[in-house]
């Protein structure tokens, strides 16, 4: 394989986050989804506590942290910050940074944006940032992060069906 060619997709992978995109669409409206992005729906997304736990909960406010303490695959902390939110006519939007990261991550940002489609229907949207700072190891961790996120979109719909036109 040409040399050069090598160096140009090395590049283009390492210099590149890794990203992950869901959409969620909640026949809920979005009054509620946003009152109710909260402590609760947290705790609801998280995996069973034999695997994590929820150490601290401040907020999704600018400065307020959320902590977890995971038990497997072996004991680590993740704590993320929020760094901006923002709210508007029809949409909501929030994002956080990774202060202490776990599994050899070095770099997490996950923006939470939340729009309204129509009177009750609303689009949750996770969009994730992360690095480990080796490319390989990126290419390894995006199937698993992904896998460890995409039951939110199941979670969503049955979260907030019982907000539906309330």
């Amino acid at each position: 394989m040409n040399k050069s060619f090598e160096r140009k997709v090395y590049l283009a992978v390492f210099l590149k986050k890794m990203k992950i995109l869901l959409r969620s669409v909640v026949d809920c409206p979005f009054e509620q989804v946003t009152k109710n992005f909260d402590r609760d729906l947290f705790e609801f997304l998280l995996p069973p506590a034999s695997v994590a736990e929820l150490v601290s909960y401040e907020g999704s406010k600018p400065g307020d942290k959320v902590h977890l303490a995971f038990k497997i695959p072996w004991k680590a902390d993740w704590i993320s910050v929020i760094k901006e939110s923002k709210q508007g006519k029809g949409f909501y939007y929030f994002f956080d940074e990774g202060e202490k990261l776990p599994f050899g991550l070095k770099k997490w940002r996950h923006h939470h944006q939340i729009r309204q489609l129509t009177e009750n229907q609303t689009e949750i949207i996770d969009f994730m940032h992360f690095s480990t700072g080796f490319w390989l190891m990126d290419l390894l961790a995006r199937p698993v992060l992904f896998l460890a996120f995409f039951p939110r979109k199941r979670l969503y719909k049955k979260y907030f069906i019982k907000f539906d036109k309330v």
